[in-house]
């Protein structure tokens, strides 16, 4: 009796033809299982400059990503930014409170006043 019982005949490869085989991609971008982002911003004013900080984080197709930014102003630029975020908050308001004055009752005109 032999020391190995099963005894190995070499076979010749099998030809595969090049198109048998069908790639699927990944579907992580399709439907991913978690993604989030966010985003700080944070700008003070001492003095006639103004400092910016900005931080972004994501988490997308299985990939962390981090940024971080920060820079100074011109006192201006500070102030004109200021503005535009004054001026959005408030059309946003506005908004807010139009859709909402249906559920108010009618204003009654006052009658003028007779001294």
């Amino acid at each position: 009796m032999s020391r190995y019982p099963v005894t190995f005949t070499q076979r010749a490869p099998r030809k595969v033809e090049k198109d048998a085989v069908e790639i699927i991609g990944s579907s992580s971008r399709a439907n991913p299982f978690l993604s989030f982002r966010y985003s700080y911003t944070e700008i003070s004013a001492l003095g006639g400059k103004a400092h910016v900080k900005s931080k972004k984080t994501r988490l997308e197709d299985g990939k962390l990503t981090s940024e971080t930014f920060e820079g100074e102003l011109q006192r201006g630029t500070y102030e004109q930014l200021l503005k535009q975020a004054q001026r959005y908050f408030l059309g946003q308001t506005t908004l807010l409170l139009e859709s909402l004055s249906c559920f108010l009752p009618p204003a009654r005109k006052q009658p003028p006043d007779r001294d």
